[in-house]
């Protein structure tokens, strides 16, 4: 059995990450010799931001395909007069207690059919005698 980890991560997600805000006195760089680091830019650029946009509209409309999808699944589970989400255990045990009914109709029906060809024979063997055995 694998060893469970701890914490809130899912799978699906990361875990969030650790930024320190950067401190005014950096430290120096070894050696003595002072490097020109350039600043970081505080916001994005415009290429990022455009990106960020398509994503965002990306993601917007996967939701809405699938909030449409689960509407109609709904809807159709509705019409049916199916009752709670199409996944849920209650269908899948309606829908299994349906076919074992069927089943059962069909051995009863095959158990009468046998008794009543049983019959038959009996009376056909011991109470009418017309086949004779030995």
């Amino acid at each position: 059995m694998a060893k469970r980890a701890r914490g809130n991560v899912r799978p699906g997600q990361r875990r969030p990450t650790d930024r320190r805000p950067a401190s005014a006195a950096a430290p120096a760089p070894a050696g003595g010799a002072t490097a020109s680091v350039a600043p970081r830019p505080g916001g994005l650029t415009e290429a990022e931001t455009r990106r960020a946009a398509e994503l965002e509209a990306q993601l917007l409309t996967e939701e809405r395909s699938a909030e449409t999808a689960r509407r109609q699944t709904r809807e159709r589970a509705a019409l049916r007069g199916e009752s709670g989400p199409a996944g849920s255990i209650a269908l899948r045990a309606e829908t299994e207690y349906a076919y074992v009914a069927r089943d059962v109709k069909h051995i009863a029906r095959i158990a009468v059919l046998l008794f009543t060809i049983l019959i038959g024979l009996w009376i056909v063997i011991d109470v009418a005698k017309i086949v004779p055995i030995g």
